[in-house]
């Protein structure tokens, strides 16, 4: 009967070390859940355009300076999926920016 117990002490302790793995987990798993996640740690705009047809935009992202990039870019995503980076001082740039915030 000895023998019998032997290979059952392993096994639990075994699924014990698991048990207790899992435990330590699932409460780091939620704690990096609900914390922000930064993409980028850089500026993200190394070349801009000085303008481009409003008709090409879908969408614009403006993104203040920061601790990631010193500079404000200004990022528009195009119909075909593109994203491109705007000059935010060009003239044409500014014009684009106000009409798609006044929509």
């Amino acid at each position: 009967m000895a023998r019998a117990a032997t290979p059952a002490a392993p096994r639990a302790l075994r699924l014990l070390g698991a048990a207790l793995l899992l435990l330590l987990l699932v409460p780091a798993g939620r704690r990096a859940a609900g914390a922000p996640v930064v993409a980028e740690l850089r500026c993200q705009c190394l070349q801009t355009l000085q303008g481009i047809h409003l008709k090409n935009i879908q969408n614009v992202k403006v993104t203040p300076s920061g601790p990631h990039c010193a500079q404000t870019e200004v990022i528009a995503t195009l119909k075909d999926g593109q994203e491109v980076c705007l000059n935010p001082e060009a003239p044409m740039v500014k014009r684009i920016i106000n009409k798609m915030l006044n929509k």
